[in-house]
């Protein structure tokens, strides 16, 4: 009886050795991409809409083929995006940099990447990119830039901010001002944990520093 169970037990070991093992890393795609011609009236309004200028969004591409899920919800999120992104006081520079640090946050390299060069182009100066990255408070901020990294940093990592962090962003950016940005990145919170959960990772680009670990 003995052998007859290790000879099984050997049988069924090598079977085992034999499948093709699957990685971690190979983990199944998580939100695949929807057919065309498989998306309902609803999903192919709201993937028109933000195919169109000023997004111009590839709805087969992560976050977007995530929101297809639930275009009823897509429609409000992105509406939230546009306002905030484009139709705020803000210059392009300065919303960029407030995605950049909600990327961060996260580590959520999909948001990192897409947002890098726009915040470059938008007028960050690319060094400031570049120690955040690396998990620094960058050395070079304007002025504008350090309130909102320090509010930003005080909101997600201690879950507090001082009194003299939020008068200094009062004073640059008012209370209008404050709730925008603050509403920008928890949007990309929001983004992020989509990302996060799709599993969505991008190709590398040389022209964007990776996220390093953040200190603890």
């Amino acid at each position: 009886m003995k052998n007859i169970f290790k000879n099984a037990l050997l049988a069924a070991s090598s079977l085992w050795m034999a499948l093709p093992q699957v990685s971690a890393a190979q983990s199944p795609q998580r939100f695949p991409e929807i057919p065309l011609e498989k998306l309902t009236p609803e999903q192919k309004q709201w993937a028109d809409s933000v195919s169109a200028p000023p997004r111009g969004a590839n709805f087969r591409q992560p976050p977007y083929r995530i929101y297809l899920r639930s275009p009823a919800l897509a429609e409000r999120i992105t509406g939230v995006s546009d306002y905030l992104r484009w139709n705020t006081q803000f210059p392009a520079r300065l919303t960029e940099f407030a995605i950049l640090l909600a990327a961060r946050n996260q580590n959520v390299r999909w948001a990192w990447r897409s947002h890098y060069k726009a915040a470059i182009k938008g007028g960050l100066d690319p060094k400031v990119g570049v120690e955040l990255a690396a998990g620094k408070r960058p050395a070079g901020m304007q002025e504008d830039e350090a309130a909102l990294y320090d509010l930003a940093t005080e909101i997600f990592r201690d879950k507090k901010v001082a009194d003299a962090t939020y008068a200094t962003a009062l004073e640059k950016f008012g209370e209008k001002g404050i709730v925008e940005l603050i509403s920008l990145m928890g949007y990309y919170d929001l983004v992020g944990m989509l990302l996060i959960a799709g599993n969505a990772q991008p190709p590398d680009d040389p022209e964007v520093p990776a996220l390093q670990p953040m200190p603890r």
